[in-house]
């Protein structure tokens, strides 16, 4: 989820845990569980600094080892480590408790959005990413803030938040459902579809679809049950030639692949002044516009003369990255 959701979320868990009689009884556990809880409900982003070097090492590597299981289970350790110095007089047990329980909700509504996560890494490094709630959910959002402003007005924080997130709960079943019918739409129309990726949006009924058959990609968006098609790609294997392969070498286009499960790619040759390889994500098309892509520039004799990955708008902004990044 995006920032400001887990910030919302750590609050409501904090006051949560009102419901909990160890810490409603003491105001000093209370105090430090909402710290904890605050700082919990963020720390697995911490890799969001990443990006200060690069967007491929930020590619590879966000809600990457921060969000997995190890990282769940030493990052409740490291908050109280500095948390419980200033407040020796909170229950250490149950501190740790809804400090765990912050971090593990970071982690888990995570794997629902299309970035997802590598929640169950160390035992495999696969990107779990369910696609059902968009990185930020209006309505999710709103529930938190609706729950923190009665909190605000005197409700009791504890029932105020545990009917919020059975209602929560109720809303990503009915996601799960709603994703299924589309799914099952789509079948209707391409029986071959061997993959069919459904990523929500900012709309409730609206998802974006990018499907895999045994021939084509195809690129559209779904209503309801209603499919509307935007392209068709012909489904060609990446080939095997020195102009790919000396690509590969590229640490942009390798953080790409290694993230993105649905691509096309292109070669252009710039006859006597090399080549260029972009790689082209699927999942996000936006007015007309695939944004996520991974792009190599190489001279005449395959050496790499610059790369980029990550977002862009606008041809124009992709040729001045190229001009001022080097390999």
């Amino acid at each position: 989820m995006d920032t400001g959701t887990h910030v919302v979320m750590g609050f409501a868990i904090g006051g949560l845990a009102t419901l909990d009689p160890v810490v409603a009884e003491s105001a000093v556990t209370s105090q430090s569980v909402l710290i904890g809880a605050i700082i919990g409900s963020q720390i697995p982003d911490i890799d969001t600094v990443l990006k200060l070097r690069n967007n491929a090492v930020y590619i590879r590597n966000h809600r990457g080892i921060t969000h997995s299981i190890p990282a769940v289970l030493i990052w409740p350790l490291l908050i109280l480590a500095v948390l419980y110095p200033l407040y020796p007089e909170a229950n250490l047990l149950h501190l740790w408790i809804w400090t765990f329980l912050a971090v593990f909700l970071h982690v888990f509504v995570d794997i629902f959005n299309a970035y997802g996560t590598q929640a169950i890494r160390p035992f495999s490094s696969k990107w779990v990413a369910l696609g059902v709630i968009n990185t930020f959910d209006p309505i999710i959002f709103g529930i938190h803030v609706v729950g923190l402003v009665l909190w605000g007005f005197g409700f009791d924080p504890g029932p105020t938040f545990l009917y919020m997130y059975l209602i929560i709960i109720l809303y990503y079943i009915l996601r799960f459902f709603v994703q299924h019918a589309v799914k099952s739409a789509v079948k209707k129309k391409i029986p071959d579809a061997e993959k069919i990726i459904v990523s929500s949006t900012l709309h409730f009924y609206q998802w974006r679809l990018a499907i895999v058959s045994k021939e084509f990609f195809y690129v559209a968006r779904a209503y309801g049950s209603s499919i509307t098609f935007f392209e068709k790609y012909r489904r060609i294997p990446v080939p095997d030639n020195p102009v790919i392969n000396a690509a590969k070498n590229d640490k942009n286009l390798s953080a790409f692949l290694s993230f993105s499960p649905i691509y096309r790619w292109e070669i252009e040759d710039f006859e006597d002044d090399g080549y260029e390889v972009r790689f082209i994500d699927l999942r996000y098309r936006s007015n007309g516009h695939y944004p996520f892509v991974a792009v190599v520039k190489l001279n005449e004799e395959l050496d790499i003369e610059s790369s980029y990955t990550g977002w862009i708008y606008s041809e124009e902004k992709l040729r001045k990255k190229l001009e001022i990044i080097p390999d």
